[in-house]
């Protein structure tokens, strides 16, 4: 479901993983100051404040997959710093938000979620709202999204494959 709002850009993507079952791929996504591992074009994530997986604690993420809006005009690296609002391990979600950033966003919520399908598998589910950007596209964000959520399976994949391996 995607829908565009006068008020705020919202949108939801979501991907299947092909090896990873449900409580494989949320220990990954659970952890909350290590998503430079999994998303392609994040090389930096790390905690500024608090404890990880705490609702409250806050991480630096910076990389070139949204541009940045500094007004430069000048290729310089994005970031942000994000609060960490909830986690539901039954739920197998997190809720997070931008408190700064130089990318353009205001009020930026999101959530990552890990569903469970009936085959034993599992998805990824990414939903966010956030006021739109003044020279964005709301189909190019969501795109982007959607692209980078892909590869960010196949690596949970990859990853929970090679565990088998070590693990044979």
């Amino acid at each position: 479901m995607e829908v565009e709002s006068a008020v705020k850009w919202k949108g939801e993507t979501s991907t299947k993983l092909e090896k990873a079952k449900a409580e494989q791929a949320w220990a990954l996504v659970k952890d909350f100051f290590n998503l430079h591992k999994w998303y392609p074009t994040l090389p930096t994530c790390y905690g500024v404040h608090g404890t990880n997986g705490e609702p409250g604690c806050i991480r630096y993420c910076a990389g070139s997959g949204i541009p940045s809006s500094d007004g430069s005009g000048s290729e310089s690296v994005s970031w942000s710093k994000e609060r960490l609002v909830a986690v539901d391990d039954a739920d197998r979600s997190i809720k997070y938000e931008i408190v700064e950033s130089n990318i353009g966003f205001k009020s930026y919520e999101a959530t990552m979620r890990v569903v469970e399908e009936s085959d034993g598998g599992c998805v990824i589910q990414w939903c966010f709202s956030v006021e739109p950007v003044q020279g964005w596209v709301f189909q190019d964000l969501l795109m982007k999204y959607r692209d980078g959520l892909k590869l960010m399976a196949a690596k949970i994949d990859d990853e929970i494959a090679s565990q088998v391996i070590r693990q044979s």
